[in-house]
């Protein structure tokens, strides 16, 4: 497969690469903070979530960065970030996302049993969107390799950012969705645990990506821009719930039940495939106790 390395390219061509590549990150970095500027004066919720959706980008361009600076990583310590970005996403589902939308839901004035029943549908119908996507559309899973019937006639490379963007979507809505509620303290300990989560991720991306022989450059630039989704989520699911107060508690489980959903799809299963399950737990139990103590200590 031909692909292109900027480690190989004359000098000159990698500055005008580089220079190139400035030129366009300033221009998203104006576009973004005109953006910012105009959506806090409008709505600082709104502000907050592409703000915190920017955060998480950022994390997931800085994970990529061992990938163009070093070797392959062993596979132990690749299943033990798994196991640590599974435990953060495991603590964030529980303490920032399905406990707030279990109080949301009593807000509204259901009780136990009803407050119970809604955030379980909510959670259902998240996972159960995503289980949909998965079946019904052709692309690559970042682990198990091509799906669908018509998986052959893509491109592999496209195959691949579809399931990534596929992967980040879920905590992209969840950052929206969290700052579209009342909780702000709540919404920037999630922001933050994600972000915190999606530096091993965009390793393991990067990781992936360079596996199956894409060249440092190009692992390490999807899997960079894969972050990108995040902010357009967090915008869409923040503007979205919005819209009203009632969709907030079904808005926070629909984010949790897809987030669960890739945890057990694609994380665990993975981290545990090449026989070092001590390790990707270890890593799980780390994770988890590290986004449960933010999410305390910060709300």
């Amino acid at each position: 497969m031909q692909t292109l390395d900027i480690f190989n390219v004359p000098t000159a061509s990698r500055w005008r690469l580089c220079i190139g590549l400035a030129i366009v990150f300033g221009g998203i970095a104006v576009v973004v903070n005109a953006l910012y500027v105009r959506m806090t004066l409008d709505d600082a919720r709104m502000g907050g979530a592409l703000l915190g959706g920017l955060m998480a980008a950022l994390a997931t361009a800085l994970g990529t960065l061992p990938v163009l600076l070093s070797h392959q990583l062993s596979q132990k310590t690749y299943d033990t970030l798994l196991g640590f970005g599974a435990g953060v996403m495991l603590a964030a589902c529980s303490f920032s996302l399905i406990i707030p939308a279990l109080a949301a839901a009593k807000l509204q004035g259901a009780g136990a049993w009803g407050s119970g029943g809604m955030v379980g549908a909510g959670m259902l119908l998240g996972a159960g969107f995503l289980l949909w996507v998965d079946r019904a559309l052709p692309h690559e899973h970042l682990f198990k390799g091509l799906d669908g019937s018509q998986a052959i006639a893509i491109k592999r490379v496209w195959l691949f950012v579809f399931a990534i963007g596929l992967h980040n979507l879920p905590e992209g809505l969840a950052i929206g969705v969290a700052f579209a509620g009342s909780d702000s303290t709540g919404a920037v300990a999630l922001a933050t645990g994600i972000s915190i989560q999606d530096v091993p991720e965009g390793l393991v991306v990067a990781l992936a990506l360079r596996s199956v022989g894409y060249s440092k450059g190009v692992s390490a630039g999807l899997g960079a821009l894969s972050g990108l989704v995040e902010p357009l989520a967090a915008v869409f699911g923040a503007m979205v719930v919005g819209l009203s107060a009632t969709l907030l508690p079904w808005g926070l489980a629909s984010a949790a039940g897809a987030m669960l959903f890739v945890i057990s799809h694609q994380i665990i299963p993975e981290s545990h495939r090449k026989g070092h399950e001590s390790f990707a737990t270890t890593g799980l139990l780390l994770g988890f106790v590290l986004m449960m103590l933010l999410d305390t200590a910060l709300g």
